[in-house]
């Protein structure tokens, strides 16, 4: 067996759930353009995408103009010589025009690449370059950056740059195309539409990590859909249900879970500009919303705004989506306790479309709460349908109950690959399994179900001395001190041990903590060895365009201490 057949012997093996292989599709779609053809049929006149923009103008389409708009954008794509396969760019903030895009290049069989605009110059470059994109669409305000990292990086003439303005906005110039007068040009039907198949590219999104060039994650059609398919039934949604989308939709969670989820269920999605804290209950009720899927990070925001739910009608609200995050016991049951919605947290990557387990939704308040709090992390739940998730150790061994090793994943949601990078895919799929890069482990309920626990990324261990230690402990600790608002366990360079444990803390309003209060309150969970060594006060947490905290990039507050030798003083 050649290497290259060897490697692809172990993607299908990680692309296979029960026994069941990845070409035995369980979706009754073809493609996501598929999708939309026969919902639009189904729901004519239903409303189907609701936006507000950030001055809280809104906007409604149902399934039929949706529909309309999108066959336009996709006869526009044709006329420009987008065909199948080809990747088309998005450099955008949330917006219907956008969603309209990712539809209309799915429709035609193109392949969307969504890029955050926080990303910098170097990193948007490397994307556009290595996704061979053809054509982006860029809101007018990223147009002059764009068009500045198109003529430095050489790729003029290979993309093509389609400005899409706020409707109406003046400042318009004949230098690049429009998107709203262009496809105002465009039939609203199309007469002869593209071959899809299911294993067609849907989406290349790049990861976003701390080091390093981003990795292009390949997502097909039939990942979307079967993961759509995945979340619609694990919190039984039904066409009468809204979703609510607040996260940006450059990232899967977005996308996924309040995108192509409410599409595949017959439903309704009432998209955000942004989020804000002081707006999210008041949309939630005026739209009748029953989901919404949001990161730890706005869990904390809604709470520190002390908003009264009682002055809402939240009748219709029945649960919250979390994840993509490290999410806190105490952060959990203080938003329960005060807004009496329950959290269904969950977990998955982009590598596995989104998510691959949530908490059940049919458990007892009582055994909600204990899987909350009653294991050190509160539960990321069980697996769903159309992947298996285990724990092995480095060698590719299944563990134990109780045993922490690596998540591993695999499954009809796992990704096809990652994008022109050899490497990274032998090194992912080396036992069959995706490897997700994240410890944790299991515990069994009464039934036999494995439910799962995230203890940290596996390199943001900290090892102290050869001792792997876990920073979401240690974050719990903190954030569970009076006077603390967040709190992060550092892993920082020291010549001593190898790494020592720092501690950043942000302080409520009013607090005055010194360093000693906050070592002293850790020792009395932790021993000298795992407990923060230094504390580092600051205001600012660096966190990802979906809320996560940047652990790493706080390393290098703590360099001073590198030659320490920090010793326990016995008194």
């Amino acid at each position: 067996m050649t290497h290259d057949t060897l490697l692809s012997s172990k993607i299908t093996q990680a692309r296979t759930v029960h026994g069941t292989s990845p070409s035995e599709y369980l979706v009754p779609f073809k493609s996501i353009g598929d999708l939309l053809i026969q919902q639009a049929v189904r729901y004519r006149e239903k409303p189907w995408l609701i936006f507000y923009d950030d001055t809280g103008s809104r906007e409604q389409y149902t399934y039929r103009q949706f529909s309309e708009l999108v066959h336009k954008t996709a006869n526009f794509l044709i006329s420009q010589s987008l065909r199948r396969g080809d990747r088309i760019a998005t450099v955008a903030y949330n917006h219907a025009d956008t969603v309209i895009q990712y539809f209309a290049a799915w429709l035609v069989g193109a392949v969307v690449v969504p890029i955050n605009a926080g990303e910098d110059d170097k990193r948007i470059a490397f994307i556009l370059e290595n996704s061979e994109t053809k054509l982006a669409f860029v809101r007018q305000e990223y147009m002059q950056r764009m068009q500045g990292i198109v003529a430095e990086q050489s790729l003029a003439g290979r993309i093509t740059l389609v400005s899409v303005a706020t409707k109406g906005s003046a400042g318009m110039d004949d230098r690049h195309l429009d998107f709203h007068i262009n496809v105002g040009f465009q039939d609203s039907t199309m007469e002869l539409q593209p071959e899809s198949s299911h294993e067609d590219e849907a989406l290349i999104v790049y990861t976003s990590g701390t080091t390093g060039l981003p990795k292009g994650v390949v997502l097909t059609h039939y990942n979307l859909l079967v993961d759509a398919k995945a979340i619609s039934e694990w919190h039984a949604l039904t066409p009468d249900q809204r979703m609510m989308c607040v996260l940006p939709i450059h990232h899967v969670n977005g996308t996924v879970v309040t995108l192509v989820t409410p599409m595949y269920y017959g439903g309704s999605v009432v998209l955000n500009q942004k989020f804000h804290s002081g707006k999210f209950f008041q949309r939630a009720a005026e739209e009748r919303v029953q989901i919404v899927s949001v990161v730890p990070t706005l869990l904390q925001f809604l709470l520190a705004e002390n908003i009264d739910p009682g002055n809402f009608d939240l009748s219709t609200f029945r649960h919250i989506i979390c994840g993509a995050g490290p999410l806190t016991c105490e952060l959990a049951l203080a938003f329960e306790d005060h807004f009496h919605i329950p959290i269904m947290h969950g977990y998955g990557l982009s590598e596995t479309t989104c998510y691959s387990c949530f908490l059940p939704v049919e458990l007892t308040r009582e055994q909600h709460r204990q899987w909350l709090k009653d294991f050190g992390f509160p539960s990321i739940g069980v697996p769903v349908g159309p992947n298996e998730m285990t724990i092995h150790d480095d060698s590719g061994t299944e563990l134990a109950e109780g045993v922490k090793g690596e998540i591993v994943i695999r499954g009809h949601n796992v990704m096809k690959e990652y994008y022109k990078n050899p490497q990274a895919n032998e090194t992912t799929f080396a036992h069959g399994w995706f490897r997700s890069g994240d410890e944790g482990f299991y515990k069994l309920d009464d039934k036999g179900r494995k439910f799962f626990f995230i203890t940290g990324r596996i390199k943001e261990l900290i090892i102290r001395g050869g001792t792997n230690i876990s920073p979401f402990e240690i974050d719990e600790v903190l954030m569970n001190m009076p006077g603390v608002s967040a709190g992060l366990a550092v892993g920082f360079e020291n010549d001593w041990y190898g790494e020592e444990v720092g501690a950043y803390v942000r302080l409520t309003g009013g607090a005055s903590l010194t360093e000693a209060d906050v070592l002293k309150y850790c020792r009395k969970y932790f021993s000298f060895q795992k407990s923060p060594k230094v504390v580092v006060f600051g205001k600012d947490i660096p966190v990802t365009s979906t809320g996560k905290y940047q652990r790493n990039k706080l390393k290098p507050l703590f360099a001073e201490w590198k030659k320490t030798q920090f010793k326990e003083n016995k008194t």
